[in-house]
C-alpha cells in the first residue's frame, strides 16, 4: 500500500504525522490512506529532544503500537539509522518484524539535530550513506519501502550537492528521495523537483512552507507530501490551553463543551467492538440448546 502512495501512484499522496496509537487512530478516522512516524513527534512524546536522545528500541515500540491501533502503511522516520549501515539494517529489521512499511533514512552524522535547530548540520560522506541504504536494501529487500532523505539544502551545500546525493542514492536502491528545506518557500524545492526530472519518486516535508498551495506540488509532479507533526503541535496547543484555563477558572465546567466527549473516545478506540466480543466469547450460547 506505502509503495502504491509514494512509488507507483500517479497522483499526489499524503502522509499524516503520528506519534503514538492515539493519533494514528485519529489520522486514520480523518482518511488519511497512511502515515508518517515522526522522528520529533515520537520523541516528544517521550520527553526527548530530536537529537537521537530516543533509542531505536523506543522508537520501534512506538512504531509496533501505531500499525496495530490503524492497519494503515506506516513510513518511519528512522534519522539517520542510528548509527552507521550495521545499525541502520538493524533498525529497518526490527521495523519489518513489527509491521513498519517503509523507512526514511536521512544523510546525517549521528546524533543528528533536528533539520530546523541551529546551524550545525554536518552531512554524511555520499559513499559510506550509500553504503547505509544498501545494507537496508540487502536486509528488507523490497518488504520496506525505502527513502533515501537529502539534508545538503538543510546544511546549505545548494541544489548542485543535492542532485549529486540523489543521484547516488538512487544508484545505491532508494525507492524514492525526500528533499528536505528550511526556507519559508517552495522554491529550493520546485526547483530541485524540475533539475531531478522524477528519475526517482519526490518526497517533501513542507513544514516551513507551508504557505504554498498544494496545486504547486501536484504541477511539479512530486508524489508524496508529508504533513510531519502537526498532530503533536496542535495537541500541544489543545493540552496547554486546557490545562491554562482549568486553573484560571478553578474547575471544568467552562471546558467540557470544547473537549471530546467520553463516548467519543470510547467510539475511537472501538468500544463497541469489545461489547460484541465479550458476548460472543465470555457468554456464548449454549450450542445444546
Amino acid at each position: 500500500m506505502l509503495r502504491g502512495e509514494i512509488c507507483s501512484n500517479r497522483e499526489l499522496s499524503f502522509l499524516m504525522e503520528a506519534h503514538d496509537a492515539l493519533s494514528g487512530a485519529i489520522a486514520k478516522r480523518a482518511g488519511f490512506k497512511g502515515l508518517w512516524a515522526s522522528g520529533l513527534s515520537i520523541a516528544c512524546s517521550l520527553g526527548y529532544r530530536d537529537a537521537n536522545e530516543a533509542s531505536w528500541n523506543q522508537l520501534v515500540d512506538v512504531v509496533e503500537r501505531i500499525v496495530d491501533s490503524t492497519e494503515l502503511p506506516v513510513l518511519v522516520d528512522g534519522d539517520g539509522g542510528f548509527g552507521n549501515f550495521n545499525n541502520a539494517r538493524l533498525l529497518a529489521r526490527k521495523l519489518r518484524q513489527r509491521g513498519a512499511a517503509g523507512i526514511a533514512l536521512e544523510d546525517s552524522c549521528f546524533p543528528k539535530m533536528n533539520s530546523f535547530v541551529g546551524d550545525r548540520h554536518p552531512l554524511a560522506d555520499i559513499d559510506e550513506f550509500s553504503g547505509r541504504l544498501r545494507a537496508v536494501k540487502d536486509t528488507v529487500a523490497d518488504d520496506l519501502v525505502l527513502v533515501a532523505r537529502i539534508e545538503a539544502l538543510i546544511a546549505g551545500h545548494g541544489m548542485d550537492e543535492a542532485i549529486l546525493r540523489a543521484s547516488a542514492y538512487a544508484a545505491a536502491g532508494a525507492d524514492a528521495i525526500l528533499i528536505h528545506s528550511r526556507k519559508s518557500t517552495a522554491d529550493e524545492i520546485l526547483s530541485f523537483a524540475s533539475a531531478w526530472q522524477n528519475c526517482l519518486p519526490v518526497v517533501i516535508v513542507p513544514t516551513k512552507y507551508y504557505r504554498t498551495p498544494v496545486s504547486a506540488y501536484r504541477d511539479a509532479g512530486i508524489s508524496t507530501v508529508i504533513w510531519a507533526n502537526h498532530s503533536m503541535r496542535a495537541a500541544i496547543a489543545a493540552m496547554r490551553h486546557v490545562c491554562g484555563r482549568i486553573i484560571a477558572e478553578d474547575g471544568i465546567a467552562g471546558i467540557e463543551p470544547d473537549i471530546a466527549t467520553l463516548d467519543e473516545v470510547f467510539d475511537l478506540l472501538r468500544y463497541d467492538e469489545l461489547a460484541r466480543a465479550e458476548a460472543r466469547y465470555l457468554h456464548p450460547p449454549d450450542p445444546r440448546q
